[in-house]
């Protein structure tokens, strides 16, 4: 593909399926605002049933996405991948299913500016406001990411399995981490969810299903003509 052809590939592929996602997440947002969702008594009975075990168990789970290991875990995954296969395709994809997510979330968390619950928090509160839950969709974007590029090298329906069992597991315990913490709502952890699952299949249909040159549409006519020159 020219340059031209990339550019516009990518912003087809990549910037508006973002726009699309930041502006489902900021109508979302205002909508659990305007609403009452009556997620606060969720949050107060997770509250009133904490004890010491839980209460490591979920710091624990909450620290699978924290940002600097998020952050450190896409960039050393990255490597790997690259000097594992010899290319840079699957590492870009991981990175481009991290940081897009990441970035969706900054560019509307401020704008919808959800308090978190009315409940004790166990982890420092952020700056950024309850929703969405940047925990949880990051986990589902490098967890899953990973999962994504590991479950195509393997054929066996078993090893895939192994593979995609910690992907699932590992947002989803956050998700919960999260909701027991005090540090979201449910709507929170729910839509970081989609959007990380959204930023995932975004980044592997634009780069993982990238077009090579060998398909483009310019070199199709050539091949056609060859064709026609063989049975002539």
């Amino acid at each position: 593909m020219s340059r031209t052809e990339k550019l516009r590939y990518y912003a087809l592929t990549i910037l508006s399926p973002m726009l699309l996602m930041a502006a489902a997440t900021y109508g979302a947002g205002l909508a659990v605002l305007a609403w009452p969702t009556g997620e606060a008594a969720l949050s107060r009975e997770l509250a009133a049933g904490r004890d010491p075990a839980w209460n490591a168990a979920t710091d624990l789970g909450s620290s699978l996405s924290d940002t600097p290991y998020i952050v450190a875990l896409t960039a050393v995954t990255a490597i790997v991948f690259r000097l594992w296969l010899g290319r840079w395709r699957e590492s870009v994809f991981l990175v481009a299913a991290v940081w897009s997510q990441s970035l969706v979330f900054l560019a509307t968390t401020e704008l919808v500016g959800r308090h978190r619950p009315p409940v004790k928090h166990l982890d420092p509160a952020p700056p950024t406001s309850s929703f969405p839950s940047g925990h949880v969709s990051a986990a589902v974007a490098f967890y899953c990411g990973v999962a994504v590029v590991l479950a195509t090298r393997v054929r066996s329906t078993a090893a895939r399995v192994a593979i995609w069992t910690p992907a699932v597991i590992a947002p989803l315990a956050v998700s919960f981490s999260r909701l027991y913490r005090g540090m979201h709502f449910l709507t929170d952890v729910v839509w970081g969810l989609l959007l990380g699952a959204g930023c995932v299949v975004m980044a592997a249909w634009a780069i993982l299903r990238r077009p090579s040159a060998r398909s483009s549409p310019s070199s199709r006519p050539a091949v056609r003509a060859g064709l026609g020159q063989r049975s002539s």
